[in-house]
C-alpha cells in the first residue's frame, strides 16, 4: 500500500458515499437554486470542516465512543428532529410562495425565515445524519488506521482524496442545477423545493424511528 493507493481509494470510496441520495445532496440542490453555483463548494467547505475535526477526534480514540448505542441513538434522534424541521420549513415556505427563483446575479437567500449560511448548513446537515457518523466510526476509522502507517502524510493523503471526491461530485451537482435553472419556471421550482423538503422530512422521521427502535432494543 502506497500513499497514492490511499489517495485514489479514498476518492473512490468518497464518491460512492457522496453519490448516494441523502440530506446533503438535497440541501445542495435547493441552496444552489437559491444562491448559485457557489452554494455547492460552500456546503462542502462546512462538511470538510466538520470531517476534519472528526478525523482528529477519531485519531485521538473517539471511535469506540461514537459506536456506543446511547451515542448513536442520541445522534439519530437529534439529527432526525433537525432534518424534519428543515424539511418542514422548506416545504411550508415553498407552498406559501415565500421562495422564488432568483436571477443568477442575485445570490441572496430567498426565504428569510429559513436562511442559513451554506457553510453552517454543511456542518449541521452532515452532523444530523447518524449514518455519516457511523461511516466515520467504522470505514473512516479503518482508513485512518491504515493511513497512520505513513504518519501525517498518510492522513493527509486519505483526507485530501476523500474531500476532493465530495467537492468534485457536489460541484458537478451545483453546475447541473445552475444549467437547468434556465429552464425552470417559478411553479416548477417551488414544486422541486416542496419535494426536497418532503424528502428531508421523511429522512428526519426515519432517523427518529431508527433512534426509537434502537432504544427499545437496548432496553430489552
Amino acid at each position: 500500500m502506497t500513499l497514492w493507493y490511499i489517495f485514489f481509494t479514498a476518492v473512490v470510496v468518497g464518491l460512492s458515499g457522496a453519490m448516494m441520495p441523502g440530506p446533503l445532496l438535497t440541501v445542495t440542490i435547493t441552496e444552489t437554486a437559491r444562491r448559485g453555483f457557489i452554494a455547492g463548494p460552500l456546503l462542502i467547505l462546512g462538511h470538510a470542516i466538520l470531517e476534519g475535526a472528526l478525523l482528529i477526534a477519531l485519531g485521538l480514540g473517539l471511535g469506540s465512543f461514537l459506536t456506543e448505542p446511547t451515542v448513536s441513538i442520541s445522534i439519530a434522534m437529534i439529527g432526525g428532529l433537525f432534518l424534519a424541521w428543515m424539511g418542514f420549513q422548506m416545504a411550508k415556505d415553498s407552498y406559501r410562495e415565500r421562495v422564488k427563483l432568483k436571477d443568477f446575479e442575485d445570490i441572496e437567500p430567498i426565504s428569510q425565515s429559513n436562511s442559513m449560511h451554506p457553510i453552517l448548513a454543511g456542518i449541521l446537515v452532515s452532523l444530523s445524519n447518524p449514518y455519516w457518523t457511523l461511516w466515520w466510526a467504522t470505514i473512516g476509522l479503518g482508513y485512518i488506521t491504515m493511513s497512520l502507517k505513513y504518519g501525517l502524510a498518510g492522513i493527509i493523503s486519505f483526507f485530501t482524496g476523500h474531500i476532493l471526491a465530495d467537492l468534485g461530485w457536489y460541484s458537478l451537482v451545483s453546475a447541473g442545477v445552475v444549467s437547468g435553472k434556465r429552464f425552470l419556471s417559478q411553479s416548477v421550482y417551488r414544486i422541486i423545493i416542496i419535494i426536497c423538503g418532503v424528502f428531508l422530512l421523511f429522512l428526519g422521521v426515519s432517523f427518529i424511528y431508527y433512534g426509537l427502535t434502537s432504544t427499545l432494543s437496548v432496553n430489552h
